[in-house]
């Protein structure tokens, strides 16, 4: 979790990614390498998904913004974000097919 932002990460394939809103609700920032691709609400600013610089091939939904009642259990992993550059080869698995 994005402990400033509030952002509980889950993390899955690009193929397994559907946008039920239309794409021009959505406004984009990216910065540095671009390969993050950074997704807001352009009515209301909340950031509900994205793509992470750590899985360029899969989309990062904030589980906040998510319909729980579709889900029988929620796991929810630690993981050091202040140490992100050291750790975010562990996430590489959860975009993969």
């Amino acid at each position: 979790m994005c402990e400033k932002l509030g952002f509980i990460h889950v993390i899955v394939p690009r193929s397994r990614f559907r946008l039920l809103t239309d794409p021009a609700a959505i406004t984009t920032y990216e910065f540095n390498t671009k390969i993050a691709k950074h997704t807001f609400c352009s009515v209301c600013g909340v950031k509900s998904f994205y793509t992470p610089r750590s899985n360029p091939d899969g989309v990062s939904l904030n589980l906040r913004c998510m319909d729980k009642s579709q889900f029988d259990e929620i796991t929810i992993e630690p993981f050091d974000g202040q140490s992100w550059e050291e750790n975010a080869g562990a996430l590489r698995h959860l975009s993969e097919e």
